[in-house]
């Protein structure tokens, strides 16, 4: 059976069909939900009722999601087999955080070494924030991540959203090569209390080693050995080493571990440094927490599998371009930047994994801010623009400050409030009736109705959990990962490479010469041509 096909008919079916209506099924929402009751995190709740997926649609995506070989292909991923096939790799971040048991990779098991890294940063988050390891000036106040991509998104990400627990040294982070984010970071600490952890993998990134290198001077000035206040977040010891780093401050990971799925291990070091080792470890066991769920629960009641397949009905059926991620959680802030890094990174692809042209679209765009500052930004384009944009809301259901719940109820009603308006939209004659009530008459009544007017019938999702502790994060984080792998084995792709990545940094070192004047421009485009020699004029 071609599941593509019979899905898009079923689009067409219901597509004048009023969201709205599914509603007058009382059981709907409990149907049309997924809950995930875990003792380290609690009750989350992933309610996608209010999309136009029906029982008969929610069973063809379920069946696509058998025939492209979902269970398969997880199950191999667990398993430890290379499903990074363009680049031959095993695909194991989740044993960073499954601390029990062993994981095989060709027959080794990786699991020792795993703990064993794992004990290495405890030992070391435990002596900074104790103050037994100090700098130059006495006990370390500051930690400076520098990175940039997975080295940066996932923990700068992460601190923030648990901020509450955040009791050691201040975490600060550094990524644009842009000179003005490590001066504007830099500026007013005190380089004899700060830590500089530099996270690159092979220790060659254009960017990374850039900043560490600014770091390393500004340390310089003010410590005699500044590279004693620095650790390496890498598997290049030989480069770790020429810089000065102690090869004992160095942590590194396997190659089955990649840049966007990584904080679970070495590069969550500054995250570990921040909250304690403790709350670090509540962080892995909520993500743990969902990799069971992943691993075990039936497709139809399997959070991430659901999650997925409300996207490919939104993505690759009803040809909805973009995707709105939409925390109604303030230290969640970060979270749509992290999640475009691992949505469109990973499942931005045009070709399948033999090569072949792909015959449906690849991922949608990702975009997002906290609630309730994206109400008063780009949601009127999502309820009143031409174009649907689903959206996904995310809602703790107590926040960390009793004495300000009053606002926290403020901002869950302001969160149901949009997903229903979404989905009810207003129609012409309700805003007619609400300009009469006003006292228009005749054509103005009629204009000033039009504008009011709001489509509706627009999908949402709503992700519900208890409060955002290291465990619900851990949790939310897995989720969205296990999203990604579905999505991508439901397209037939390689979530795991970045090649369309390497194009623009390779042209960069080319056109660097060129900027600075030690070669010509020779056989560039006209436009590029005359930038450079615009830049030149200008001394840069």
């Amino acid at each position: 059976m071609d599941y593509w096909t019979a899905l898009r008919d079923r689009m067409r079916t219901g597509a004048q069909r009023r969201m709205i209506a599914l509603f007058d099924d009382a059981a709907r929402a409990a149907d049309f939900s997924v809950t995930l009751d875990d003792p380290a995190t609690g009750p989350i709740l992933f309610d996608y009722s209010k999309t136009n997926i029906d029982a008969e649609t929610r069973g063809l995506l379920l069946d696509l999601a058998r025939q492209t070989g979902v269970e398969a292909r997880r199950d191999a991923m667990f398993r430890g087999d290379r499903i990074n096939e363009t680049e031959g790799r095993a695909v194991l971040h989740t044993a960073l955080r499954t601390l029990d048991g062993s994981v095989l990779v060709d027959g080794l098991d990786v699991m020792p070494e795993v703990r064993a890294t794992l004990a290495r940063m405890e030992t070391f988050a435990r002596d900074l924030r104790d103050g037994r390891i100090r700098g130059a000036g006495g006990r370390i106040t500051d930690v400076v991540n520098i990175g940039i991509g997975g080295s940066d998104l996932g923990p700068a990400m992460a601190v923030q959203a648990l901020a509450p627990y955040a009791d050691g040294p201040r975490c600060h982070f550094v990524s644009n090569v842009d000179g003005a984010h490590i001066n504007d970071v830099l500026d007013g600490l005190n380089p004899e209390t700060t830590l500089v952890i530099v996270a690159s993998k092979t220790f060659t990134t254009i960017e990374t080693m850039t900043n560490a290198q600014t770091a390393k001077a500004w340390m310089a000035r003010s410590v005699a050995e500044p590279t004693r206040q620095f650790v390496a977040l890498s598997t290049a010891l030989e480069r770790t080493s020429a810089f000065g780093i102690d090869p004992a401050r160095v942590f590194g990971f396997a190659d089955w571990v990649g840049g966007r799925y990584s904080m679970w291990g070495p590069i969550g070091l500054s995250l570990m440094i921040a909250i304690g080792p403790e709350d670090f470890r509540a962080f892995l066991a909520g993500a743990a927490a969902m990799d069971r769920h992943f691993r075990t629960a039936p497709l139809g009641a399997n959070m991430p599998v659901m999650l997925a397949m409300v996207g490919v009905w939104h993505r690759q059926v009803c040809g909805y371009a973009a995707r709105a991620v939409l925390p109604y959680d303030q230290r969640l802030a970060r979270l749509p930047a992290y999640l475009q890094q691992l949505e469109m990174e990973s499942n931005g692809k045009r070709v399948a994994m033999d090569g072949s042209e792909l015959t449906v679209p690849s991922g949608p765009v990702v975009f997002g801010e906290p609630g309730t500052n994206g109400q008063h930004a780009f949601y009127q384009l999502i309820h009143q623009g031409t174009d649907v944009v689903p959206c996904e809301f995310l809602l703790a259901m107590r926040g960390h400050e009793p004495a300000l719940a009053h606002q926290h109820r403020l901002l869950a009603a302001n969160c149901l409030a949009q997903a229903e308006a979404l989905m009810r939209g207003r129609s012409l004659d309700e805003a007619r009736a609400l300009m009469a009530a006003r006292g228009l008459t005749g054509d103005a009544l009629d204009r000033q109705a039009r504008h009011r007017v709001f489509p509706g019938n627009r999908p949402s999702t709503l992700l519900l959990y208890p409060r955002l502790t290291p465990a619900t994060l851990g949790a939310i984080v897995a989720l969205y990962e296990h999203r990604v792998f579905v999505e991508g084995v439901v397209l037939g792709i390689n979530s795991f490479d970045q090649w369309g990545v390497e194009l623009g940094k390779e042209l960069a070192m080319q056109l660097l010469p060129m900027i600075e004047g030690e070669a010509t421009t020779d056989g560039r485009d006209g436009s590029t041509a005359t930038a450079i020699a615009r830049l030149r004029e200008a001394g840069a």
